[in-house]
C-alpha cells in the first residue's frame, strides 16, 4: 500500500499541530524533510527534536518533535511517524506539502484507522467505537465506546461464535457417522443450544435502545401554550439565557435546539412556539412546526401554568400528548394558585406529573430523575454490560435471530439435520459481519467515510 499523510489536528490556531505519515516509505520521506538535532538509528516509541525543511531550498519551515513507530507496533501496524509542529494552518499545510512532494499520498477520511482494521490490529466494531469516542457527548457514552474499543463486544460475539462452531462439529459428526445413530441426541442438544442462543441474542438486541440513547440522545420537545414558562425552563436546563423570555405572548416563533447532558444522558432538547390559535401568519407557522416536532419527539415535556385555569388550548395539548412518552410539569406552583395541580384531566393522562417552579428552580431534580426512570437508564451496568450502539450491528443481530428461528423451525418439523447446519452457518456469518470478518468492501468504505481526515 502507498504511504499516506494527513493533518490530524483540527483546523485553526493551536499550541501544536500533528501531521501523520504511515506506510512503507514513511521514514524514507521523513529523511528528506527532517533534520534531527542528533542523527542516529530510528527506534520505535521514541521522539527526535529537529527542524522540518523545504526539501528543495533547504529553508527551515518549523521546529518540531517527531515520534517514531516501527511496524507492527503502531496504530496502523505499518511504519508510522507523527510530526508535532507549532499549531497553525500555514505551517501545518507547508509540512503536509513537503510530505506529498516527496512521495506520500493524501489520506482519505479514516484511512489510518482503516489500515489498522485491514492489518488486523482492530476489528470493525472497535473501529466504530473510535468514531463514538471522538463524537461522545457524555461520560457514559465514552465509557460504552471505550469498552467496545477494548474488544469487550467482540469477545462476546466471539464466545457465541465458538459455541456455534462446537455444535456444528457435532452435526458434522452425526452426518459423517450415521451408523452410530446419534442424530436424535444431537437434535436434543441443538434445541437446548438454540434456546440459550436466543436468550443471548435477545439480551444484545435489547441493549440497542439504551445504546441509541447514549449515542444520539433523546429527542425532547418542550411544549405548552404561550407564557407557561417553556423558554425559562430551557434556560434553566441549559444554565444560560439561550431563549428570549418575555411577558408578551408569542415571543418564541421558531424552534430552538440544544444538546444538554442530564446525568450522563444526552438530550436533544427543543423549545417550541406556544401552541394556540393565532391570526399571526408567522406565529402560525411556528405553531405548526411545534406540532410536527411533537409528533417526532421521543420525549415530550408538557408545561402547564398552575396560576391559570385549564382552557381549550391546554385541552388541545393534553390530547396531543396522550399517546406519547411525556412528563407533565405544573409550573408556577410558587404562586400557590392551585388551578391545575389537582386537575382530574391531568391525572387522567396517567403521566408522571411534577409540581414545578422555574423561578425558584424547584422540581428540576425530580424532572431529571423522571427522565432516567422513563427510559430505564438508571439500571444500566456500564462496567459489566456490552451495549450495542450501532444500527449496523443491531441489523446483523436481527438477521442472526431470523436464521436462528429458521433453525428452530427445522428441528420442530423434523427436517434433515443438514438444513439446521445451513441455518447455523448463516447465524455464524451474520455475527461475523459485526466484527468485520464477513462484510463487503462497500460497507467497510461507508463506515470509514464517517471518520475525520487524519484519523
Amino acid at each position: 500500500m502507498s504511504t499516506i499523510t494527513a493533518i490530524s489536528t483540527a483546523p485553526g490556531n493551536a499550541g501544536i499541530g500533528i501531521i501523520r505519515l504511515s506506510g512503507e516509505k514513511c521514514f524514507e520521506i521523513l529523511d528528506k524533510i527532517f533534520v534531527p538535532k542528533h542523527k542516529g538509528e530510528i527506534k520505535g516509541y521514541s521522539m527526535k527534536y529537529g527542524h522540518i525543511i523545504n526539501s528543495t531550498t533547504k529553508d527551515v519551515i518549523d521546529e518540531v518533535l517527531v515520534s517514531y513507530f516501527i511496524a507492527p507496533n503502531s496504530y496502523t501496524r505499518e511504519n508510522m511517524c507523527e510530526i508535532n509542529s507549532h499549531g497553525g494552518m500555514v505551517v501545518e499545510n507547508k509540512i503536509l506539502e513537503e510530505c506529498l512532494k516527496n512521495g506520500a499520498t493524501l489520506a482519505e477520511p479514516g484511512e489510518f484507522t482503516k489500515r489498522a482494521f485491514l492489518n488486523g490490529r482492530i476489528d470493525l466494531s472497535q473501529a466504530e467505537a473510535i468514531i463514538d469516542i471522538i463524537n461522545a457527548k457524555t461520560d457514559k457514552e465514552m465509557q460504552v465506546a471505550q469498552r467496545q474499543l477494548r474488544g469487550k463486544l467482540s469477545d462476546k460475539i466471539e464466545d457465541i461464535r465458538k459455541d456455534i462452531l462446537d455444535i456444528m462439529a457435532d452435526i458434522e459428526a452425526s452426518i459423517d457417522y450415521p451408523e452410530y445413530d446419534i442424530e436424535e441426541t444431537t437434535n436434543e442438544k441443538i434445541k437446548i443450544f438454540l434456546n440459550g442462543l436466543e436468550v443471548k441474542l435477545n439480551s444484545l438486541e435489547k441493549t440497542f435502545e439504551n445504546g441509541k440513547i447514549l449515542k444520539e440522545g433523546i429527542k425532547t420537545a418542550i411544549i405548552g401554550k404561550p407564557n407557561v414558562g417553556k423558554s425559562s425552563l430551557l434556560n434553566l436546563i441549559l444554565g444560560e439565557e439561550r431563549a428570549i423570555v418575555s411577558n408578551v405572548e408569542g415571543t418564541t416563533r421558531d424552534t430552538i435546539e440544544e444538546y444538554v447532558n442530564i446525568n450522563g444522558i444526552p438530550l436533544k432538547i427543543i423549545d417550541t412556539a406556544g401552541i394556540r390559535n393565532t391570526i399571526d401568519e408567522v406565529e402560525q407557522i411556528g405553531v405548526e412546526r411545534s406540532i410536527n416536532i411533537l409528533s417526532d419527539a421521543e420525549l415530550v415535556i408538557a408545561v402547564f401554568d398552575d396560576s391559570r385555569a385549564l382552557d381549550d388550548e391546554d385541552n388541545k395539548i393534553m390530547n396531543l400528548i396522550k399517546d406519547k412518552k411525556a412528563i407533565i410539569l405544573i409550573n408556577k406552583t410558587d404562586l400557590k394558585k392551585g388551578n391545575v395541580i389537582n386537575s382530574e384531566k391531568i391525572k387522567g393522562l396517567h403521566k408522571t406529573t411534577i409540581p414545578f417552579s422555574v423561578l425558584k428552580e424547584e422540581g428540576i431534580d425530580e424532572l431529571y430523575n423522571a427522565i432516567l426512570k422513563l427510559f430505564n437508564m438508571n439500571n444500566i451496568d456500564l462496567d459489566n454490560t456490552e451495549i450495542v450502539t450501532s444500527a449496523r450491528q443491531k441489523n446483523y443481530i436481527l438477521r442472526a435471530h431470523d436464521a436462528l428461528n429458521k433453525a428452530k423451525e427445522s428441528i420442530k418439523n423434523n427436517m434433515s439435520i443438514d438444513i439446521t447446519a445451513i441455518c447455523l452457518k448463516e447465524i455464524l456469518e451474520e455475527l461475523s459481519s459485526i466484527t468485520g470478518e464477513n462484510v463487503s468492501e462497500d460497507i467497510i468504505n461507508e463506515i470509514f467515510k464517517k471518520f475525520c481526515l487524519g484519523k
